[in-house]
């Protein structure tokens, strides 16, 4: 039996803008629909489970909330958006998105590359704080997968952009606070596909896609 397909949003997501506070910004809108559900990373809605839309919203710098999920909410209930939903947000120009798009997989990036660093770092004692740069990134694909090929397909991603980061020529694997999207319609009674590693056809599509656009996001911050 083959895995359950439905057609998602295969584009890079809608962009849109809004006015807050004397700035103008834009936001990445993806209008899922019923039957899909998402693994993510997200500051809302993330975890497993299903998801009717995912938003990638730009803030300023200096962002001086201390409540990004509802402030993401807000953004959401601005634009009619109902159900549940994950939300991630990130001060890089959402404008600016680049996409990778394979075998029927398409990734979409924004990348806010101004502080970053690797992730194994010595600890100083201090404490984390916000800061919404990021490498935001949003993964759909046609085919359903299960619990734990969901997982795997989050670190799949997570492998590509650290490589195409290096390919660009960038001494780090990411910044503090990247974020992860991965949407594929609900499994049926196969349970979906049972492997998104790097070399199985679906996490190869995956990890080839989000090279494609991380790297073209990192070029201009090498």
């Amino acid at each position: 039996m083959s895995s359950v397909s439905v057609r998602l949003p295969a584009q890079r997501g809608e962009l849109r803008d809004r006015h807050e506070d004397g700035h103008r910004l834009h936001h990445l809108l993806w209008r899922l629909g019923p039957g899909v559900r998402v693994c993510s990373s997200a500051v809302l809605g993330g975890g497993i489970g299903p998801r009717a839309w995912i938003l990638n919203a730009q803030v300023p710098g200096g962002y001086p909330r201390l409540d990004p999920d509802r402030h993401l909410a807000e953004i959401a209930a601005a634009e009619g958006l109902t159900g549940p939903g994950a939300g991630l947000m990130t001060a890089a120009d959402v404008a600016a998105y680049t996409t990778g798009h394979d075998g029927g997989v398409t990734a979409t990036v924004t990348a806010g590359l101004g502080v970053r660093g690797w992730a194994a770092a010595p600890d100083d004692g201090r404490a984390p704080s916000f800061r919404p740069g990021t490498v935001n990134i949003v993964v759909t694909l046609p085919v359903a997968l299960s619990d734990a090929a969901l997982v795997n397909a989050v670190a799949t991603v997570t492998e590509a952009k650290v490589q195409a980061l290096l390919d660009a020529g960038l001494d780090c694997s990411g910044t503090p606070t990247d974020a992860v999207c991965v949407a594929a319609p609900e499994p049926g009674p196969d349970g979906g596909e049972p492997f998104a590693g790097p070399r199985s056809t679906w996490g190869a599509r995956i990890a080839r896609a989000v090279h494609t656009a991380v790297l073209a996001g990192a070029r201009p911050a090498a």
